[in-house]
């Protein structure tokens, strides 16, 4: 199995829909990694990777909001496809697993709310307030005991 995760910020807000029955919630993480290249200039690389987290628990939604920093983990997928100019181009899609909010450009603190299915995370001492389990008013049923 080939996992993949990734720390970013959400490039615009998430797109919650309804496939076959099924909700899928849609973001985008942008990685930016600094660096310096031969010349000893400062230089930054920005790789976006795209984001289906298939949930019953849709209550993270209303929090993954542009700017948001976010962990995911999951399985990657490479996807092709025919670009305007007859190429073709290749995209990086991350069926995500696990999703956890860490904070948001500005914020002093990091979150508490994890999808998927290691549960709920609490939030680190002192960290700014983010929804729990006790204020996810969707059913729990996949509790290990």
């Amino acid at each position: 199995m080939i996992k993949l995760q990734v720390i970013g910020n959400l490039g615009k807000d998430c797109v919650t829909n309804m496939v076959n029955g099924k909700n899928v919630i849609n973001f985008n993480v942008a990685h930016t990694e600094k660096f310096r290249d031969a010349q000893g200039n400062q230089k930054d690389k920005t790789i976006w990777v795209e984001c289906a987290y298939w949930t019953d628990r849709t209550g993270i939604a209303p929090y993954l909001k542009k700017g948001t920093q976010v962990y995911a983990e999951g399985t990657p997928e490479v996807r092709t496809y025919p670009k305007n100019d007859g190429t073709t181009g290749v995209s990086l899609t991350l069926r995500v697993q696990t999703v956890q909010l860490l904070g948001s450009r500005g914020s002093e603190g990091g979150g508490g709310y994890s999808g998927g299915s290691e549960g709920y995370a609490s939030s680190p001492a002192g960290a700014t307030r983010v929804p729990s389990a006790g204020d996810i008013t969707e059913p729990i049923d996949d509790l290990p005991f």
